[in-house]
């Protein structure tokens, strides 16, 4: 039996406004915004109290403020929580490559391959408000998020964090260094020729 085109019409609408509903009941479940009243739970609030024994996933920022947050005393601080050595700048170095050099750049100059394709450049890290920017402020942003960056808190551990702050300090500090900056016995290594990555170190000069 042939259906009417209006009557067609009809179950399309109708069968439209079903699906759709159930869509709709899968974006908007029931659930309880923070502190609201409760009228299921005895004591009123829907805001439990964690099960007996329950260990936190996270470190609490109250045990270091400084290591967790980057601040002290609620200050985004210039400091740094552990010394900042060569094993902590290579391994802020090798994972600044993984996590930020696609948008920042190798460099920081914010030139990286994501940006050459077409997504938002973000500011370089050398321009003169980022260079005068506590080292707190760099682990902030990358455990929040600020603009269109999202927070990388879940992807990199706290620790790996402050390394990658430590080497985009470096990166700073290699664009503004003079030669009276470099310690004066390896003053000489600055004369030194640089191989490309993965070729073999270039003889010196006679």
């Amino acid at each position: 039996m042939r259906l009417k085109p209006a009557t067609r019409v009809l179950a399309i609408v109708v069968m439209s406004v079903a699906v759709g509903a159930c869509r709709q009941d899968m974006h908007n479940g029931p659930r309880y915004r923070p502190l609201r009243v409760s009228e299921f739970f005895s004591d009123g609030s829907s805001a439990r109290m964690p099960v007996a024994n329950t260990v936190s996933r996270n470190p609490l920022a109250d045990d270091d403020e400084l290591l967790y947050t980057g601040k002290v005393n609620g200050t985004i601080a210039n400091v740094f929580p552990m010394p900042v050595t060569a094993e902590l700048l290579a391994r802020g170095q090798e994972r600044y490559n993984v996590f930020c050099a696609p948008c920042h750049g190798r460099t920081g100059t914010g030139d990286g391959m994501i940006v050459q394709r077409g997504m938002r450049r973000p500011p370089s890290f050398r321009i003169d408000r980022l260079r005068e920017a506590p080292a707190g402020y760099f682990f902030d942003v990358m455990t929040n998020g600020f603009g269109t960056m999202q927070d990388y808190a879940a992807q990199v551990p706290v620790a790996d964090r402050w390394a990658i702050a430590a080497y985009q300090r470096a990166l700073q500090f290699s664009q503004h260094a003079t030669v009276n900056d470099v310690p004066a016995n390896r003053r000489a290594d600055l004369d030194r020729p640089v191989a490309p990555p993965g070729e073999a170190p270039r003889p010196e000069a006679p």
